[in-house]
């Protein structure tokens, strides 16, 4: 039975790479290929996919599209599947890929994609219903609850992190609430719960701003 894929990757190299490898998988059709967010959107919204093959990310933020697509997708389409490419381990990506289910979900680095028997066998795997996660972000899991080190980042909550992430980027307040679907005094709240959470005596707001993001850079430590 034939997998409708759709490949969504900005860099184009890296793209046409993943799109060699599919051409050596028996029974896999590309039905569309994606460089942006908003394209990607567009194509879940539009074409019939049986999974989605994506990076974590792309424009316009290039934080973590692929998931927020994996999240879309399952509210559109559950019974289509998801594999997310990383170039590096991201355990913290992966956990919210699964946070709603694992259930035609994967998670691989990139360099798998060189291996088409492993490449195909993960396909098959999410597209029938299964769930693969690439042994590096196993051990990086299993590891990385005893050997995590103490940061002043664990005082934050999960929204106030993802703001913080927003702010890694550059993105203004404004963007920052389009991004996460909040109001621009929403994200005025989040960032000050941050500067206190995080110790950041009062001083220009840039350099707080500037302060807040070099913590999140080096995982909280000073």
């Amino acid at each position: 039975m034939t997998v409708r894929v759709v490949v969504a990757e900005d860099h184009y190299l890296v793209r046409q790479g993943v799109l060699a490898a599919l051409e050596l998988v028996p029974d896999v059709e590309v039905v569309a290929t994606c460089s942006t967010y908003d394209e990607l959107v567009a194509v879940i919204e539009d074409v019939d996919v049986d999974l989605l093959l994506t990076d974590i990310r792309m424009p316009p933020s290039q934080t973590d599209e692929g998931i927020r697509a994996a999240q879309l997708l399952r509210e559109r389409r559950p019974d289509s599947g998801v594999i997310v490419l990383s170039q590096h381990v991201e355990a913290a990506y992966a956990v919210r890929l699964f946070r709603d289910g694992s259930e035609r979900r994967g998670y691989l680095l990139k360099e798998r994609v060189s291996d088409i028997d492993e490449l195909e066998a993960a396909i098959r795997t999410v597209s029938e219903g299964g769930s693969v996660v690439d042994p590096a972000v196993v051990q990086s899991l299993v590891g990385g609850h005893d050997q995590r080190r103490t940061s002043v980042l664990d005082r934050l909550t999960e929204r106030e992190r993802e703001v913080l992430a927003a702010m890694a980027t550059g993105a203004s307040n404004a963007a920052i609430a389009d991004q996460l679907f909040v109001s621009p005094r929403s994200v005025e709240k989040h960032i000050s719960s941050i500067f206190t959470k995080l110790d950041l005596e009062p001083s220009d707001e840039t350099h707080r701003r500037v302060q807040a993001v070099l913590l999140h850079l080096g995982d909280g430590q000073p």
